[in-house]
């Protein structure tokens, strides 16, 4: 099984490097990679789980609409992707059933950082998809943490996959910058040992970031972007589904997993 989902946020990546960049370009960025990511799984029949901010939900209901009616899960991630605060665990859940009419069941924590267990529980989810278990230094230190999912009292947490024994992260990250055959290989073993494969990636990618230096991104991060990474998601998702894996959302993979 494949738990595919995209962190649908407004992007505010260039102000991790010092660029003044407003909510406005960064929705307008947002909006056009959205839109591109649901042409491709529309056009491989296949499904995923928006995890969708607040402000995303609020400034863009047209998208949202879109996701919701192609038949994808909806699911929160915080209200302000750049101030992220404890009581968004909450906030979220309400705006994002407001704009969408629809029950959300599962949070990830803007950038996949801590967030209170206990507030997960009682704001009613289901499921919790905030834990990266890899080691990438200045950003997860977490060599120790389960690999697969487990439950933490009503609440199943569902970490990102990683390589079985090297902890290899298989996030957006590799997409851009593996060669495609190797993270198809670390994908097919992930897949072998846990019988599942959950990766993320955000709609920022599949904007032309190579087009704006005025960002000031990382290679890594601009690497293989746009239309780029446009044909290595699809080519991914061709592969997967030669290889007769089902694509599901994780509501549907928690109810499997608690059958």
């Amino acid at each position: 099984m494949i738990l595919l989902s995209f962190d649908t946020e407004e992007f505010d990546v260039p102000r991790e490097y010092g660029v003044d960049f407003s909510l406005e370009e960064g929705m307008k960025v947002s909006v056009v990679g959205t839109n591109r990511i649901l042409d491709i799984l529309k056009a491989n029949n296949v499904c995923a789980t928006f995890f969708c901010t607040g402000n995303f939900a609020r400034l863009a209901p047209e998208v949202m609409e879109r996701i919701k009616n192609e038949g994808h899960e909806v699911a929160c991630h915080g209200v302000d992707h750049w101030q992220p605060k404890p009581e968004d665990v909450f906030r979220s859940k309400e705006i994002i059933e407001e704009v969408t009419g629809l029950k959300v069941e599962g949070y990830r924590q803007p950038r996949m950082f801590p967030v209170s267990e206990d507030d997960i529980e009682k704001a009613g989810y289901l499921y919790n998809s905030s834990l990266n278990p890899a080691f990438i230094p200045g950003r997860y230190m977490h060599l120790t943490t389960p690999r697969t999912w487990f439950m933490q009292g009503k609440v199943m947490q569902i970490p990102a996959s990683v390589s079985p024994h090297l902890r290899i992260p298989l996030f957006w990250l590799s997409l851009h910058n593996f060669p495609e055959w190797f993270y198809l290989r670390l994908v097919r073993q992930v897949l072998r040992h846990d019988g599942y494969f959950v990766t993320y990636f955000h709609p920022w990618e599949f904007y032309e970031l190579k087009s704006h230096p005025e960002f000031k991104m990382p290679f890594i991060i601009k690497n293989h972007s746009g239309q780029e990474l446009v044909g290595r998601l699809d080519r991914f998702i061709k592969a997967m589904k030669a290889d007769k894996q089902e694509f599901i959302t994780y509501t549907n993979f928690v109810h499997r997993q608690k059958q």
